[in-house]
């Protein structure tokens, strides 16, 4: 069995934070809560061989391509460009929290994680815990932390026993308190998009945006 501690996600305790950021430094694969679900990521860097680990522990398609974990609102322009006045309202609003935005990948992506259509898909999660990683090793490129097709683990007892075998390090935080997948939109053509109404209903979305609109 893989290596499981007990964590905090509010308070995280700093000897679990480092052990952790050793782990994904190291090119480890890590399974970690969120306030939504839990997830199975490493550190998004080029040439990573847990990035590949991560398509083989979910027996997922490789053409997919992973969500990124990041610290601040800020880190939306960071390793998106063009992003719409829009957009940054959600951002601004909505984050931290479980909100994804698929917007086009800036320079600082590498081709490893960049969508076909070019796009990157980041979230701010609301867990001072991941937060706190995100900051200690740059983003994390993560997926929900179960076999592909199965339903995502909304606490660290649903995690599915060869999940927890095969990753390095399993952070386990009980209950993840949203524990309904993050809402995802994007934009076509400049509009908004929504490819995924989790969390946070489509209303939401909608009256954020008409807000933004000169």
């Amino acid at each position: 069995m893989g290596n499981v501690l007990r964590v905090s996600q509010d308070s995280p305790d700093e000897g679990v934070l480092r052990t952790a950021a050793r782990v994904l430094r190291d090119g480890g694969v890590v399974v970690m809560p969120t306030d939504s679900v839990y997830g199975i990521g490493c550190v998004a860097v080029p040439n990573n061989p847990a990035h590949e680990r991560i398509f083989s522990i979910k027996r997922r398609d490789r053409a997919q391509t992973l969500p990124w974990l990041v610290a601040d609102v800020r880190d939306l322009h960071a390793y998106g460009k063009d992003v719409p006045a829009w957009m940054d309202a959600l951002a601004r609003e909505l984050w931290p929290g479980a909100l994804t935005l698929v917007v086009p990948a800036s320079e600082a992506v590498s081709p490893e994680y960049v969508a076909d259509d070019g796009t990157i898909a980041l979230r701010v999660p609301n867990s001072n815990l991941v937060r706190s990683l995100a900051r200690e090793v740059g983003p994390m490129a993560t997926t929900s932390a179960n076999t592909h097709g199965r339903a995502a683990a909304t606490s660290g007892a649903q995690v599915e026993p060869h999940i927890v075998a095969q990753a390095d390090l399993t952070l386990d935080a009980g209950p993840a308190p949203v524990a309904v997948a993050s809402t995802i939109v994007g934009c076509a053509n400049a509009k908004l998009c929504i490819y995924r109404e989790g969390a946070i209903p489509s209303r939401r979305i909608h009256q954020i945006v008409r807000g933004a609109q000169p």
